[in-house]
């Protein structure tokens, strides 16, 4: 299928007076590369795998609102059910009570017919609920969002995950959070980047690569990359992660995206060329 005109990747949305998520405008860079890589995900796999799962972790309420405006977008599970060729199952974790409250209200209201599936809480506590909601059948493939707004995600969480045929999109905070507090993660104490990387022994690791004069992003990049690997993930080398930059260009978060497939990558790479030149985009159906 070929898209001659460039997509409209983005839902502007008007207030209905339930909760929203507020979000910085850059957010808008990572919803489009989500939206497109969505469609392409969808569409090309339709012919190929009787049932498509769609996970997205850290749901939120469904409209995105640009701090100190009042512009609304829809958020990325609402994206995500707005593509060409719908999912057949969605699964949406959320832990905030008023945004899983709003999101329900809102797929009800836009997207009744749909098979969605809600699971309260945070997505480190509550992965086996998700996992059980992924249709046992043996033609499954999941697409599974993750947009947590620091390192917080447990690698255990993806490794529960990845028993299924599931290609993971996720938002590492390498420099908003990451690269910030390097030193408070290094103490022994923290367990935050023992429990992100699955590696309670990474800090000799890093001694070493410092020496070298290796950057702690670009540390943790390469090392859970290696760990991805270690799943049967194809490895993702730090310069091929997405960086998205602040209105002050100030680097934020990358996007990684991680499959079993070489097909995936190059609907990654698609979509990263569509978002730079925005003109068009072509994938098999």
């Amino acid at each position: 299928m070929r898209a001659t005109k460039r997509a409209n990747l983005l839902v502007a949305a008007q207030a209905d007076g339930l909760k929203t998520t507020s979000i910085g405008r850059w957010a808008l860079d990572k919803y489009r590369l989500v939206s497109l890589y969505s469609r392409l995900f969808s569409t090309g796999m339709k012919n190929k795998w009787l049932n498509r799962v769609y996970i997205d972790l850290c749901a939120g309420s469904g409209l995105s609102q640009i701090e100190g405006t009042g512009q609304l977008y829809y958020g990325s599970p609402l994206l995500a059910l707005s593509v060409p060729d719908p999912f057949n199952r969605y699964i949406f974790c959320e832990r905030d009570k008023d945004s899983l409250h709003a999101l329900r209200k809102r797929v009800q209201r836009l997207f009744a017919a749909t098979d969605v599936r809600f699971v309260p809480g945070h997505y480190d506590d509550r992965i086996n609920e998700v996992a059980k909601e992924i249709p046992r059948a043996d033609s499954v493939l999941t697409f599974c969002f993750i947009d947590p707004f620091d390192l917080s995600i447990k690698f255990s969480t993806i490794q529960r995950l990845s028993s299924r045929r599931v290609d993971f999109l996720l938002v590492l905070m390498l420099n908003m959070d990451a690269n910030r507090n390097v030193k408070h993660y290094a103490n022994v104490t923290n367990r935050k980047i023992d429990e992100f990387l699955g590696l309670p022994g990474w800090r000799k690791e890093w001694q070493e690569e410092e020496k070298k004069g290796t950057s702690f992003p670009e540390f943790l990049a390469e090392t859970f990359s290696k760990q991805m690997e270690s799943l049967g993930y194809l490895h993702v080398p730090f310069h091929r992660m997405k960086l998205i930059r602040s209105d002050a260009n100030l680097p934020l978060y990358h996007l990684a995206l991680f499959s079993k497939h070489e097909r995936a990558y190059k609907y990654w790479d698609e979509v990263l060329t569509y978002s730079t030149n925005q003109t068009s985009f072509q994938f098999n159906s």
